[in-house]
């Protein structure tokens, strides 16, 4: 019986095991942390080994292969004597697409993936269309195929993910940008995270369809090194390049598969960054046969992502909006670029490598004031402290959301939109943004 070593027990591990198992592998469980109780009886009702706190080393180095978890970087002391033994390392993806044949739709890109993810997901069940969600939002994909099989899987793919899937095929990919991301895990190397992000096209044939942002300029060059078989679509904002997607004076507009286009102001999701989450999904949608009328209509009554530009609530003449998934500056331009009012910005965390360059001249020009909102801030006091807007510095979402209260005027908007993971004083970006919004409806 061939062994198989699952390695972290959350979501994606936990649903491989249970694919593993039911496949006819010898399954053994180990994370280095607490396993979530609900995630121990699902490997109990299973009968599944794990251990918790601790990796015990001879059984995980007899394995036959490894499923890792996407959070384990690969400077892991385990994770290296696996390498050195020379047993092959897969993700939970990967693992899962051995056992399907159902039809693959997948999304990555430095942002917009969960909002594209969803949309998507949104549109096939508006159309009635058998699909399940999966990857970084979603239940994990192996425990689908093994428990709740569908006919279609949408999933967001992070960079990590994409390490680790080797024999993989997207049916449908769609890359919405590369922008500087997790750098701290790719050896401070663009060209490393670059790299990963293209590996969304390994396998794909002149069956499939690759789904891309016209405009963006190391997509660009990078699609000049590779001999890429799937039919092209690429979107961008205006009609140029060859884009079978754009905007035209303020039409929606798809030229194929299927002619479709709709007014730009129906569309339920605003702001530029989502004209080009909005654009591939349609794409994505148009592709897979839905109907034009489904299309414009998921399109219109999409209700968003919580956690990206989410509106909590106005306070005092003061709206506060949560856009906690903003985890890298990039995220946080296209958050500032959508505001119409002078804001009070809240930035900080765990800093990834950020070069905050690009979005000095938004907060110079946007911004009332900044809030620091960190374990250390004084990258962002480096950064930001010479622009001469007035600044606090917060190391708790209490204080950080006090302060904003304070600084804030009626009319003005607070807009939580980091730039950096949490994981310096919250447990995840979900975490932070649930703490901003308990603490402003109080208030």
């Amino acid at each position: 019986m061939k062994k198989i070593v699952v390695l972290g027990a959350a979501e994606s591990g936990v649903g491989a095991a249970v694919l593993a198992k039911k496949e006819g592998y010898q399954v053994f469980v180990s994370d280095m942390g607490a396993i979530k109780d609900h995630y121990k009886k699902m490997l109990d009702d299973h009968q599944i080994e794990w251990e918790e706190g601790h990796h015990t080393e001879e059984r995980i180095l007899d394995a036959d292969e490894v499923v890792k978890s996407p959070g384990i970087p690969d400077e892991a002391p385990m994770i290296q004597k696996i390498i050195h033994k020379g047993i092959h390392i897969i993700s939970e993806i990967e693992f899962a697409g051995r056992y399907t044949t159902s039809k693959m739709i997948c999304i990555t890109g430095s942002n917009g993936k969960t909002t594209t993810t969803s949309l998507i997901y949104h549109i096939f069940k508006e159309a009635g269309y058998d699909a399940g969600l999966a990857g970084n939002i979603g239940r994990s994909l192996a425990l689908q195929v093994a428990e709740e099989p569908h006919e279609y899987y949408i999933i967001e793919l992070s960079s990590f993910q994409l390490d680790n899937m080797y024999d993989f095929r997207a049916n449908v990919a769609v890359l919405l940008n590369i922008t500087p991301d997790h750098l701290d895990r790719y050896q401070n190397n663009m060209q490393n995270y670059v790299d990963s992000k293209m590996r969304i096209i390994r396998n794909m044939t002149p069956d499939d369809a690759f789904i891309y942002w016209n405009d963006d300029p190391i997509i660009s060059r990078e699609l000049k090194r590779y001999d890429i078989k799937a039919v092209r679509l690429p979107f961008s904002e205006l009609k140029e390049h060859g884009s079978i997607g754009y905007i035209e004076e303020g039409i929606y507009t798809i030229e194929k598969p299927t002619p479709f286009n709709m007014e730009q102001e129906a569309l339920s999701l605003s702001g530029k960054h989502n004209i080009y989450n909005s654009l591939a999904a349609g794409i994505a949608s148009n592709v897979a046969g839905i109907k034009n009328e489904v299309i414009r209509r998921s399109l219109g009554n999409f209700p968003g992502v919580e956690h990206r530009l989410e509106k909590v609530c106005t306070v005092g003449g003061v709206l506060y909006v949560n856009d906690s998934k903003a985890t890298n500056v990039d995220a946080c331009w296209y958050a500032l670029d959508s505001m119409k009012t002078k804001t009070i910005l809240i930035i900080g965390g765990k800093d990834k490598g950020n070069d905050y360059d690009p979005i000095k001249p938004l907060v110079k020009e946007k911004c009332a004031a900044l809030v620091y909102l960190g374990a250390d801030n004084q990258k962002l006091h480096d950064n930001f402290d010479q622009l001469g807007i007035p600044v606090r510095d917060t190391h708790s979402m209490k204080e950080c959301v006090a302060a904003c209260s304070e600084l804030a005027e009626p009319g003005m908007t607070v807009l939580l939109s980091p730039c950096c993971a949490s994981f310096d004083l919250f447990k995840n970006m979900e975490d932070r943004g649930e703490q901003f919004k308990t603490l402003v409806r109080s208030m």
